[in-house]
């Protein structure tokens, strides 16, 4: 491991703390029972169409997929970014570049060194932490990030980071965008490394890919495959998955230290499916059905998102008995979708029966948008659900959680302010079971 890499994992942490700093867009949900599921906002100059309800959210995003394919712009990152991500593009550059990140996130999955290979030699560092910090108060916020960063900078820059190198971090004091234009220029050296050793039969990571795919087109003017769109999209791709994976395995942490009938039922699971004699494996998904359930409903009740970035209109539009322009902008508002009353029984407490049936086989629910839906959803929702399942399952196989005081007064509540729903610090045990 190189001292490069080291810089790109410890910078990245840094700016995932620093993110949880910044001022949160506020979501309006009770202004829909004024104005009804889709109504108009002003934000200073800009006028933002906002849609809630999860009937509504739906016609959007998957029913006229087509007409709210369009990126809106989100000022902080599109002065970044400038449009040479797949993130924050559009039209023609935005499709072909999210179909090469589909097929090349799909080849790395199916590969040798697949998502699962790559989880799990993650998760068995992880575990090794954990084991020093057995009996003992932790909070698991620091290891967690640090081993949910190496799995991110696995699939992008192939290489895995020893922890003991990254046992400090700079402090948030230190200002957003010096930070992303250091992250940046590391991306950059880190590509140059790529390039040098640069195998085009033997792709292993996502920098490779992308490398083989410029080598592909180097003659058509017209490419949209250049080292400025690998900069800002690796970047991209590293910077905003690694708070949704970290976030939402702390509130699952939380959900089990709070509800210990909910960690009894997973570990019974686990037994009954896995035994102690071997690790859990991504087969073992489809069998257990209330594992399932659980790490559904905390995405559910977490709501890490409250609201999905601007969406635009690609097309004049009639929605809803309302004419949206081309170029109109506009935010759904997914913390409605999941507390719908009509589609989940307690919308505001965290229940796993939201996703069972009658007969305790697990259920999906339509309502079920952490990723948020339709051709912008995110990217990386294969790579989180196997973290999810994996890092769980395997935790909970050696270990039991107990919390610092009683369950009941564990506090669910998000701390703010912050673009997600970050939950509120806390420490935990480890109990070997």
């Amino acid at each position: 491991m190189d001292l490069l890499s080291t810089a790109i994992l410890i910078l990245a942490l840094a700016l995932s703390c620093l993110f949880l700093t910044l001022g949160s867009r506020r979501t309006k949900p009770l202004l829909s029972k004024e104005y009804g599921p889709v109504y108009t906002l002003h934000l200073g100059s800009r006028q933002v169409v906002v849609v809630s309800g999860y009937q509504a959210v739906k016609e959007a995003l998957v029913d006229h997929d087509k007409d709210f394919s369009g990126q809106g712009d989100v000022p902080l990152f599109s002065k970044f970014n400038k449009g040479n991500t797949i993130a924050f593009s559009n039209d023609n550059k935005w499709k072909v570049l999210r179909k090469f990140a589909e097929q090349t996130l799909h080849n790395i999955r199916m590969g040798k060194q697949s998502f699962e290979k790559r989880i799990l030699e993650e998760v068995s560092f992880l575990m090794v932490e954990l084991r020093k910090n057995e009996g003992q108060l932790l909070d698991p916020t620091l290891v967690l990030r640090r081993s949910l960063c190496n799995i991110i900078c696995s699939v992008l820059f192939g290489s895995h980071f020893d922890y003991e190198l990254l046992d400090w971090l700079p402090g948030p004091h230190q200002r957003l965008f010096h930070n992303l234009k250091c992250l940046k220029h590391l991306i950059t050296l880190s590509i140059c490394e790529h390039q040098a050793s640069f195998d085009p039969n033997s792709p292993w990571d996502f920098i490779d890919y992308f490398l083989a795919k410029m080598t592909q087109e180097h003659e058509d003017l017209m490419t949209h495959f250049n080292l400025e769109t690998l900069e800002t999209t690796t970047h991209n791709l590293l910077f905003s998955s690694l708070e949704p994976l970290s976030i939402t395995l702390l509130y699952a942490f939380l959900t089990l230290l709070k509800y210990p009938k909910v960690q009894t039922h997973v570990q019974e699971e686990i037994d009954h499916v896995v035994g102690r004699a071997r690790l859990p494996a991504l087969e073992d998904h489809g069998a257990m059905p209330y594992t399932n359930a659980m790490i559904h409903e905390v995405q559910r009740f977490a709501d890490i998102m409250p609201m999905s970035y601007p969406h635009r209109i690609s097309r004049d539009t009639v929605f809803r008995g309302f004419l949206l322009p081309k170029g109109t902008d506009v935010i759904t508002l997914l913390s409605t979708v999941h507390q719908d009353p009509s589609l989940f029984m307690t919308p505001q407490e965290i229940n796993p029966e939201h996703f069972l049936d009658a007969n305790r086989c697990f259920k999906k629910s339509p309502a079920f948008m952490p990723f948020s839906a339709g051709s912008r959803m995110c990217l990386g929702q294969s790579l989180a659900s196997m973290v999810f399942f994996l890092y769980l399952t395997t935790i909970l196989q050696s270990f039991s959680l107990q919390p610092l005081g009683a369950p009941e007064d564990i506090n669910l509540t998000p701390v703010g302010p912050g673009p997600n729903k970050i939950p509120r610090p806390f420490q935990m045990r480890l109990c070997k079971r």
